[in-house]
């Protein structure tokens, strides 16, 4: 006892030199006591501390490893990184450098080079017969000769053995027999032949097994579970245990055979699943999957043996007729099995499939009969009978069934397909009522997804009757009209029209004041529906909100786009009456005259205009209207004018200033310019057309001043950074126009018209990169998605550009550079149908802004051009420079 108590003293090492101010000594003071229950509850409390403890740092530590990461990246970069620059300079190598390069020599020896390889020949077995009929020939001295001198041997007689006849005779002698090599190769065929006669089982005088075909059906028995041997027969060890303690368990006989099958034993596996059946009569899955495992006519044995058992089994009487392969089989085999289950739905839908219509209807009619509460074939049976009998027919299903709610939406488009639409709205309304007391829910977005299978079936008036019935169900009065405008974009979505069109009509009979209702019925008309349908409904929405300028002006243009200008006059007429000094409606009469060529109705409008109700935008028109024709005295007589009222309306300055650029009268034009800055310092377009009005007389020190500050006075403002960078671009000095866009990305980081020049400032190899930085910072932005697309389209990859112009246009249809470079792209790759949807679609989104468009749209020249022909010109502009 003393001598065990100073071993486990020893155990503990209590020494100074392990002992530590913080943790102790490293071992554990209290390793000899005994680990309680206690004990454990504690450890676990501490592990569950500390787990907690650790995911409150989890993050904070993920983020300090993930910047050591990047810090340790950034002072020891990648190889790849550190040539990069001398990667680059490659580009500058000219052909002629290129092949100057020397060929690296190889420097392996002959033998490394052309390696040898060692080639093994079967030897023919002729050869070995030459030289057993030859005898033995040595082609080394025994050591033994030589040692008693020659071929002496130590016993007197020469070459005498001392036992005569040492030598037996047998197979390797060459006197008494040979071995007779093609004998032996007879006798190998002989024997596969006789193994292929024993494995060849002959079933009515046919061989089942290919004798020719031997080897290469043994590909086909290779087991494809591609599980462990080891696995398999451990499964198989278990499911023999589980079948022999409780054999009456069907699952154990399934998993069993299934087991079998899959390790490639067919006939094993259909062994032991009718073994099942014996032992499981009553099992309707063991029939099912002894009728699987069985080929053909053993599997209709094995089904008409299972019928016997359980004969009223709906799933082995489908089985049976899936097994018959004729129609008439099939019909006696369903027809008996409804006998036997005359109140299966599944049976009978079953039978009536495969009957002709006449057939099926009384086939139906007793259906219905059998089976009172299936829907499906009360619906089947209407659907089959004449307009008369399929009423009864749906009026004693609604009997049968008075919770729901196809037959009534059938009954209604029944109705409708019969022209009685009157009769309509109230079986939708009846419905409600009977279901609501009948204690069936009513389930709003159910009901909506009916109508809108009723709009693709083409019943308009039942899906209408169906929206208005149920729309305002479960909905909270101040939500209605969010909700609606929801539901409505939903059924646009979905291409259910008909039901959107419900909607709208419900809500603006609920909501007849609110103009935001009449907007989107108006645009969902002008997007979905006819001229007429749009017409009718502005007509309604003027007579509802007559203070509603736009609803006016989407009317008047809509009959202008007809050619009907007389009635867009008319409309406009109303309008000025409704809103006297309107600005917009003013302007709108102006430009339907002027694109009509009436130039002198629309001097007149703007003079009354100026008159009775002058605004800085009435004023720029009639400037604009004097320019276009040619009439500069007098547009620069109005411009004055203009200024005198309204000097803080920067597009006035514009104006002035170019039209003197127009002339050429260069100082007046940056007069112009330098007054209307000081009036309005934070006109980002008067900054760029000074800017660009120095640079074209060659002033560039200048420009670039003007732009600096330009810069200070709108910090953070990306069009002035860019136009910076285009100018050190344009003037040649590439490295001052990077490092300029570097501090642009910096003060605007998520500047969309920033990333995309800076995509195409970088070389061809980089520009991938850059996009990718691109569009994590600015994911929806149109200049990006367009400068990919363009950067697909440098690199001809056709389908993905095509598919990136699609999502700019998509994302920003407003764009008019995007509808350029998409259009462009399509003449150069696309099909002349490609090019027209392009051009439809553009017209259709009438886009207003664009860099390069607005250069071409707001062209003196190009003033009644219509959006497909500007489309065109600026198409033609571009050039394919990236």
């Amino acid at each position: 006892m003393k001598k065990n108590q100073t071993a486990d003293d020893d155990d503990e090492d209590l020494n100074d030199t392990n002992y530590d101010e913080f943790n102790g000594y490293a071992g554990s003071l209290f390793s000899s006591g005994p680990y309680e229950k206690d004990d454990e509850e504690a450890d676990a409390i501490y592990a569950a501390l500390d787990k907690r403890m650790d995911e409150r740092r989890k993050e904070r530590r993920e983020q300090r490893e993930k910047e050591e990461i990047e810090k340790y990246r950034m002072e020891r970069p990648k190889i790849q990184q550190q040539f990069s620059d001398l990667k680059r300079k490659l580009a500058e190598v000219t052909e002629e450098e290129w092949l100057s390069i020397p060929e690296v020599g190889d420097a392996r020896n002959k033998r490394q080079r052309n390696p040898r390889y060692e080639k093994l020949t079967p030897v023919p077995d002729s050869f070995f017969a030459k030289h057993l009929q030859s005898g033995e020939n040595h082609t080394s001295v025994d050591p033994r000769q030589t040692q008693f001198g020659g071929l002496n041997t130590p016993y007197p007689g020469g070459l005498n053995t001392p036992y005569p006849g040492g030598m037996t005779p047998g197979l390797m002698t060459p006197g008494t027999g040979e071995l007779d090599m093609r004998k032996i190769g007879q006798a190998r065929n002989t024997l596969m032949d006789m193994r292929l006669s024993q494995v060849s089982d002959s079933v009515s005088g046919q061989t089942v097994v290919d004798p020719k075909g031997y080897l290469t059906d043994l590909n086909s028995m290779i087991p494809t579970h591609g599980g462990d041997i080891n696995d398999i027969k451990k499964a198989r060890l278990l499911l023999k245990s589980v079948r022999e303690t409780n054999p009456h368990h069907p699952p154990a006989w399934i998993a069993s055979a299934r087991l079998e099958e899959v390790t490639g034993k067919l006939q094993v596996a259909r062994n032991l699943i009718m073994k099942g059946t014996e032992m499981c009569p009553k099992s309707e899955d063991v029939w099912l999957e002894a009728a699987r495992l069985q080929p053909g006519d053993t599997a209709k044995a094995v089904v008409a043996q299972a019928v016997r058992h359980l004969p009223q089994s709906v799933r082995i009487y489908i089985r049976a007729a899936e097994l018959e392969t004729d129609i008439r089989a099939k019909k006696r085999v369903l027809r008996k099995a409804l006998e036997h289950v005359p109140n299966s739905v599944r049976l009978w839908k079953a039978a009536v499939e495969l009957e002709e219509p006449e057939d099926a209807r009384i086939m139906l009619s007793r259906a219905v009969e059998c089976c009172p509460t299936s829907v499906e074939l009360w619906l089947a049976l209407a659907r089959l009978e004449t307009y008369e009998n399929a009423r009864k027919v749906l009026n004693k299903a609604r009997e049968n069934i008075p919770t729901d709610r196809h037959i009534w939406i059938t009954a209604a488009k029944l109705e409708e397909a019969n022209g009685n639409t009157q009769m309509v709205e109230k079986i939708i309304d009846r419905a409600i009522t009977s279901l609501r007391a009948n204690g069936v829910e009513i389930n709003r977005e159910q009901w909506i997804q009916d109508a809108e299978e009723c709009d693709k079936a083409g019943s308009v008036a039942t899906c209408q009757a169906i929206m208005r019935a149920v729309i305002g169900i479960g909905i909270e009065e101040e939500d209605r009209k969010h909700t609606w405008m929801e539901d409505a974009d939903s059924c646009v979505a979905h291409n259910a029209l008909e039901c959107a069109r419900a909607i709208y009509a419900y809500a603006l009979q609920v909501f007849p004041s609110k103009k935001s209702v009449w907007l989107r019925a108006a645009y969902f008309e002008k997007n979905h529906g006819t001229r007429e349908s749009l017409e009718a409904l502005l007509q309604r929405a003027v007579a509802h909100c007559p203070k509603a300028e736009v609803l006016w002006l989407m009317g008047a243009k809509s009959k202008w786009l007809a050619g009907d200008v007389p009635a867009a006059r008319s409309i406009l007429a109303l309008a000025f009456q409704a809103n006297p000094n309107s600005e917009e409606i003013w302007l709108a009469a102006v430009k339907l005259e002027s694109e009509n060529n009436e130039y002198e109705r629309a001097r007149r409008l703007l003079a009354k205009a100026r008159s009775s109700a002058p605004t800085a935008r009435v004023f720029m028109k009639s400037v604009k209207l004097e320019w276009v024709l040619g009439n500069i005295a007098a547009a620069q007589e109005l411009c004055e004018e203009a200024l005198k009222h309204y000097e803080d309306f920067p597009k006035l300055w514009m104006m002035k200033g170019q039209i003197e650029e127009q002339k050429e009268l260069v100082e007046k034009a940056r007069e112009a310019y330098n007054q209307g800055l000081k009036k309005c310092p934070h006109s980002i377009p008067l900054w760029l057309l000074l800017s660009r009005l120095e640079e074209k007389v060659g002033q560039l020190t200048r420009a670039r001043a003007i732009l600096e500050k330009s810069r200070l006075k709108n910090p953070k403002n990306p069009d002035l950074w860019l136009e910076s960078v285009r100018l050190e671009y344009r003037a040649g000095l590439k490295n001052i126009a990077n490092t300029l866009m570097a501090k642009a990305l910096q003060e605007c980081p998520n500047s969309g018209i920033l990333w995309s020049e800076a995509i195409f400032l970088e070389a061809r190899p980089q520009r991938k990169t850059k996009s990718v930085d691109a569009l994590k910072k600015c994911e929806h932005d149109p200049h990006v998605l367009l400068a990919v697309a363009k950067l697909f389209w440098s690199e001809r990859k056709i389908t993905k550009a095509r598919e990136w112009f699609h999502r700019t246009v998509k994302i920003d249809s407003d764009l008019g550079d995007a509808w350029a470079f998409f259009y462009k792209f399509e003449l150069q790759h696309g099909t002349e149908e490609q090019q027209e949807e392009v051009k439809k679609r553009c017209e259709n989104a009438e886009p207003r802004h664009g860099e390069l468009w607005c250069d071409v749209s707001k062209d003196i020249e190009n003033w009644q051009k219509k959006i497909g022909e500007i489309l065109v010109l600026v198409a033609a502009k571009l050039k394919n420079t990236f």
